[in-house]
């Protein structure tokens, strides 16, 4: 059967986040996709089966294992759909544990259409001052992911994540995020999910769920730019609707390759 790797918000080859997206008849039992994801090593392997015309089922595993949503891998997938399993096709609807995400290939990339990632002002504690090097200002969590202001983007850049006391902390990730130094950009972030044993995603669409209402509201834009600041990096245009958020990506196409069985 065919896998595809593929970089997702990557304007160029070997940056964005690379992940394995395997097109199947049916969906294979957890245990398996579970080898493939631990196999591969990608901080995501998706799972795909095409249900109707536009309509396709859709899993997520970490070689940690399965998680509930994912943007790069959702954005990784629709690239593979529209090229090579219902060739052209403008808007998938993904069928996820997350509910339906719909994607549309649109002239400035592909847009997926999230869920708003929930999230409230938090005190600073010690644990989150110390887990971000005394960079913290301000923390937003209600669950899901912690988003941590921090002071500046060189700063940022230089972090060192220490995954114990990150896993000390509530929450599945941890998010630090900055406004831009940059003109080409209005908010940079780094993203850490230790606890699914990912010490830093190169690119992270989930991230930006709970990013995008926040960073609204302090820059008053309608329409941002974000950048992620990871080795690789990795670009993303996001806006948000009432209880949605819409991401932007583009996504270069590494390698498809063969798995010597059928799924």
């Amino acid at each position: 059967m065919k896998q595809y790797i593929v970089d997702a918000f990557a304007e160029e080859l070997f940056t964005g986040n690379p992940a394995a997206v395997l097109p199947c008849k049916k969906m294979p039992s957890s245990e398996l996709m579970q080898k493939i994801a631990i196999e591969n090593n990608y901080s995501e392997t998706a799972f795909v089966v095409k249900k109707d015309q536009g309509q396709y089922d859709l899993k997520w595993f970490t070689p940690g294992g399965e998680i509930d949503l994912c943007g790069h891998a959702t954005l990784a997938t629709a690239f593979v759909v529209h090229n090579f399993v219902d060739k052209g096709i403008d808007e998938m609807h993904f069928h996820t544990l997350s509910g339906e995400l719909i994607v549309k290939k649109e002239e400035s990339g592909f847009t997926m259409d999230f869920p708003v990632g929930k999230s409230k002002p938090i005190p600073l504690t010690e644990s989150i001052v110390q887990a971000s090097s005394n960079l913290a200002k301000e923390a937003y969590f209600d669950g899901g992911d912690m988003v941590v202001i921090v002071s500046d983007e060189e700063n940022l850049k230089k972090f060192e994540p220490d995954s114990e006391l990150i896993k000390k902390l509530d929450g599945v990730g941890f998010i630090l995020t900055t406004k831009s130094e940059s003109k080409d950009f209005d908010f940079v972030s780094r993203c850490f999910y230790p606890k699914l044993d990912i010490l830093e995603d190169p690119v992270t669409g989930r991230a930006h769920t709970y990013m995008t209402p926040i960073w609204i509201k302090k820059l008053g834009k309608t329409v941002m730019k974000a950048k992620q600041i990871s080795k690789r990096g990795g670009v993303l245009t996001v806006r948000q609707n009432e209880d949605r958020v819409y991401i932007t990506g583009h996504v270069q196409l590494f390698m498809e390759g063969n798995i010597p069985f059928e799924l």
